[in-house]
């Protein structure tokens, strides 16, 4: 196996019982760092002090990851200019701080007979938030509702 010293310095390859002799002359323990490489690399370390750094950096990481959410606007296909505007806004709020969009057009009675004439709400909203997403699922129909799934443009 290769052997790093505590200081971090190749000690070389050596047999498991050598590198064994070396961690106990030092009064420290023999870690495996990465057992799958051909030899297996160890390293000298205090364990305790050596599993308190490895949850340190996992837990910075952590801290540092942005788990995305999807947001859903819903609305129905006679929506006013206004309240279409007012959506857009919401919408590019939430593509502004990482999440993805869901766009949902509910149909009620009557209104599912002419589902693929309101298709134009969904194509003007993707063209009005062009500028900072852009259309991860396409419009598709599923059974009542016409959904559409929107996600920040990357820089």
């Amino acid at each position: 196996m290769r052997l790093i010293g505590e200081s971090g310095e190749q000690l070389g390859i050596m047999s498991a019982r050598d590198a064994y002799l070396k961690a106990q002359d030092a009064g420290l323990d023999l870690v495996k760092i990465s057992p799958n490489a051909k030899p297996p690399v160890c390293k000298i370390v205090d364990y305790g002090r050596f599993r308190y750094e490895q949850a340190r950096r996992e837990k910075e990481a952590k801290k540092k990851q942005h788990i995305v959410e999807i947001k859903e606007i819903r609305m129905s296909p006679n929506i006013s200019e206004n309240d279409l505007n007012t959506k857009v806004g919401a919408a590019r709020k939430f593509l502004s701080k990482g999440d993805k969009v869901k766009v949902t057009l509910r149909f009620r009675g009557r209104e599912m007979a002419h589902m693929q004439s309101s298709k134009h709400i969904l194509d003007e909203i993707a063209e009005m938030l062009s500028d900072v997403a852009v259309i991860e699922k396409a419009a598709k129909v599923e059974g009542r509702n016409m959904t559409m799934v929107l996600s920040e443009k990357r820089k």
